[in-house]
């Protein structure tokens, strides 16, 4: 992929966060808490997860993505990180310095985006700039009937939620119409305000969107598990959607790491697996198509997470730097 003459979407050229995180032709990595393995119980350890996440801040890991898993279904077999990603990112914003906080993604339909905004921009007051909101329509459908709101209705909430948040959070005493939550009248402000002139808003998955509204509505997009080569036609839609802007796309797989730095990369539509020495090759050619972010989520990994982070960080980190 070619260098452009591109800027950044309006209000983040100055953002400190988002233009280290995201670069054309730079690729850069996030890791999903607990950012270590439960590979055989829906529930991780989480006994030492501020070492673990104070590790990665250390050796350089770019992001620590947090997930929204209300409830335990049997049916997924997965709970996240079990903490709330709102709350626990408050938490991680005094256990570490440089390292970016983000959510992958908050359930939107399942939130009331006024509260939401309150929070986000809590959050970004407290990392200093370092917070990104990933928003996500969610898949898993039980959570609906037990958060009171219609599974069918979930996309439209998606659009009317994210115009919610964008208004409360850009704007000083704004205007707006919602259909399914409350009225802006203007004759409300919500502070803080945030630290740089917004807080960046990704797209986590598709959450029954086109692409072309991810693209004018959002400030970057992260999809789930995209191979190599697979990802030209996707990154080169994207690309003409974002022609004079720069918007980053990535996307997200379970991951292990191979004890041997020479195994070779085996990779599907969900799942990574490889030595560092191949996955640094692996990666670069996808830097240079284009991908700019990739999210890993060690749920598969039987290694020590503090041993995993410290090869990464010593390896994989300097050779995109």
């Amino acid at each position: 992929m070619k260098e452009k003459n591109l800027k950044y979407p309006q209000g983040l050229a100055d953002h400190a966060i988002y233009t280290k995180l995201f670069q054309p032709n730079k690729l850069s990595f996030g890791l999903i808490a607990p950012m270590r393995g439960y590979p055989n119980s829906p529930f991780p350890d989480m006994s030492n997860h501020i070492e673990i996440v104070k590790q990665a801040d250390r050796v350089g890991i770019d992001m620590v993505w947090l997930r929204d898993v209300p409830f335990y279904d049997p049916n997924f077999g997965d709970t996240g990180q079990i903490y709330d990603p709102m709350v626990y990112a408050g938490w991680l914003a005094g256990q570490t310095s440089t390292i970016a906080i983000g959510t992958a993604g908050i359930v939107l339909p399942l939130r009331d985006p006024a509260i939401l905004a309150k929070q986000a921009l809590s959050i970004d007051q407290l990392t200093g700039g370092r917070f990104i909101l990933g928003l996500a329509g969610g898949d898993r459908y039980t959570e609906y009937p037990a958060m009171g709101v219609n599974f069918e209705s979930r996309v439209a909430r998606f659009r009317d939620a994210t115009q919610v948040l964008k208004k409360l959070m850009l704007e000083s005493f704004p205007k707006y119409e919602s259909e399914f939550y409350g009225q802006l009248r203007g004759n409300l402000d919500m502070h803080p305000k945030p630290t740089h002139q917004k807080i960046p808003i990704l797209n986590i998955g598709r959450a029954g969107q086109d692409i072309d509204w991810i693209a004018k509505e959002t400030d970057g997009w992260i999809w789930h598990g995209m191979q190599a080569q697979k990802a030209d036609a996707v990154i080169e839609a994207w690309s003409e959607l974002n022609r004079d802007t720069f918007k980053p796309y990535g996307y997200g797989n379970f991951f292990e790491l191979s004890e041997n730095p020479d195994m070779p990369v085996q990779a599907s539509s969900n799942f990574m697996y490889g030595g560092r020495n191949r996955l640094i090759e692996y990666w670069k050619k996808q830097e240079e198509q284009g991908i700019n972010h990739i999210v890993l989520n060690l749920k598969p990994s039987h290694r020590n997470p503090l041993e995993v982070l410290e090869e990464f960080g010593k390896y994989i980190v300097p050779a995109f730097k």
